[in-house]
């Protein structure tokens, strides 16, 4: 099983900048697509970003695109998020994603069943 431990969250002023990072284990990471989501207090998760395995391409979400972006660092073994411009609704416990097959693409993979998920990490926005 692989195991997932983020880092970077923090309290931030709306139009402010975080970077979160996702360090796995094993010796396959850099065969899985790899996803960020994000849960807002009371509400379901919902997908931000993805990478596909070999990092050739990603995807974002409509009410991140042109702020977040996300990347993979295979020789290190992490993804990471980028978080540009943060606004209030984005306050939410963000969490690293690996998913269980090989080769993936960087979209949903249609079920959270299909992850590995990490701890998440707390991101508060501030107005």
């Amino acid at each position: 099983q692989v195991q997932l431990l983020e880092s970077g969250g923090g309290l931030v002023q709306a139009g402010g900048s975080l970077r979160l990072s996702c360090a796995t284990s094993g010796r396959i990471f850099n065969l899985r697509a790899m996803a960020w989501f994000g849960q807002a207090p009371g509400k379901e998760g919902e997908f931000v970003a993805g990478v596909n395995w070999n990092g050739e391409n990603t995807y974002c979400t409509d009410s991140v695109k042109g702020r977040f972006t996300i990347s993979r660092d295979n020789a290190e073994n992490t993804v990471s998020l980028q978080m540009n411009n943060l606004k209030p609704e984005g306050t939410a416990v963000y969490y690293c994603a690996a998913d269980k097959a090989s080769f993936g693409s960087a979209y949903y993979r249609s079920s959270t069943d299909n992850y590995y998920w990490g701890q998440g990490t707390q991101v508060t926005v501030s107005s």
